[in-house]
């Protein structure tokens, strides 16, 4: 099994690790077309060494943690790799940090949420940028408090840091994306950090768009930038396989109960009590997605062997290309920012004058053999705020 680091790759490289990548598909009225995929911002196609992994574990494969057999042995060093490597990846220190592995970024915010222990006259404190993963967790445990949205479609920062201001002590989280899934825009992170661990309270990072795009590092804990948690997911990450990863204070996960319980989370249970096991076991209740997490540890052995400065700087050649042809096309609404592009990730939002969203990318799909998506993007309260 190929588990640590691949051989280094170029861009060119990358392209061709992409499977599907020249799939022909019928159009309307006309000759089947190679497709072009332009949703990855959804969800990505799998990379072919990530397939390959999967193909060499799968003889290997066996129920982790509790069996004593040779495979079960041989899977659960594998899948306890795995949640070392995805620590690697954003920088976090495996003595106090760890990686709890979940279905996708959406049900790590559930956990983060249900398990933080919020009480009454707690505040988050978030934006009206974010994907709904990353708002409506928080509103069912506790009063959330949206910072609002500039012209630009940046995040009002000042309006953040009077926030933080006047709640003080009573804020308790700031939950923020580190990359919008619609304009692209990459959020100062580190800043908010500091402004958020000055009143006590901790960040959340939303990193399910930055994580294929840019590298992130969540620095050690003694730096006032550092991030206390943050969550990806591997199926964009081109590893679709049905994982996600949150990060954060070994010390977090030690304490409370786990929101979910049942086979794999206690280490003693009788019919009065139940005691925990220690995490991260104890918050990955019944079997484990084993093959997500190798997926998504062999993506990012993929990823890091072109580079993530190489991704970046090759995303943003894209961006500018992309906005020079885009600007010059009439009847055509960019949103977000069109400008200083290598602070955005490869989303591109337009409009067509005149004609609903839904016709423009049936049109794309249908003629073009293009595929976009259309709508609110999970995100209702960005898509109808200013400039939309």
């Amino acid at each position: 099994m190929h588990t640590e680091a691949a051989p280094a790759r170029s861009i060119a490289d990358l392209r061709k690790e992409i499977i599907g990548i020249d799939t022909m598909v019928p159009t309307l009225g006309g000759p089947p077309m190679r497709y072009v995929f332009l949703d990855n911002a959804a969800s990505t196609p799998a990379f072919s060494p990530v397939m390959r992994v999967i193909g060499d574990f799968m003889p290997w494969y066996s129920g982790v943690h509790r069996g004593t057999g040779f495979k079960s042995l041989l899977a659960t060093e594998v899948f306890d790799y795995a949640h070392e490597r995805v620590g690697r990846f954003v920088g976090a220190d495996p003595s106090t940090h760890l990686v709890v592995f979940t279905k996708n970024t959406t049900e790590c915010i559930n956990k983060l949420s249900n398990r933080f222990g919020f009480s009454d006259g707690d505040v988050v404190i978030t934006t009206a940028m974010e994907h709904h993963s990353n708002d409506l967790p928080w509103r069912k445990n506790v009063r959330v408090i949206h910072v609002g949205i500039l012209q630009d479609g940046y995040p009002d920062l000042a309006m953040l840091r009077q926030v933080l201001k006047r709640e003080g002590r009573k804020v308790k989280l700031v939950a923020v994306t580190g990359a919008s899934n619609i304009t692209g825009i990459i959020l100062p992170v580190h800043d908010i950090a500091e402004w958020t661990h000055a009143v006590g309270a901790s960040l959340f990072v939303d990193a399910a768009q930055l994580a294929p795009h840019r590298r992130i590092n969540i620095l050690s804990d003694d730096d006032p930038g550092h991030i206390d948690f943050l969550a990806l997911s591997a199926h964009k990450m081109y590893a679709p396989f049905g994982a996600g990863a949150l990060i954060g204070p070994r010390s977090f996960f030690e304490n409370g109960d786990p929101d979910m319980v049942g086979g794999g989370v206690v280490d003693v249970v009788t019919l009065d009590d139940a005691r925990w096991n220690h995490p991260p076991h104890k918050e990955e209740a019944g079997s484990p997605n084993v093959i997500g997490g190798v997926a998504l540890a062999a993506s990012i052995n993929v990823l890091e062997s072109v580079g993530m400065n190489a991704i970046a700087t090759h995303e943003t050649e894209l961006l500018e290309y992309a906005f020079a042809s885009l600007r010059g096309l009439r009847g055509v609404t960019l949103y977000g920012p069109t400008t200083n592009l290598s602070q955005k990730v490869g989303t591109i939002t337009f409009n067509v004058d005149g004609m609903h969203h839904s016709l423009t990318g049936a049109i794309l799909a249908m003629e073009g053999a293009i595929g976009v998506r259309d709508g609110c993007f999970c995100a209702h309260p960005y898509g109808s705020g200013p400039g939309r």
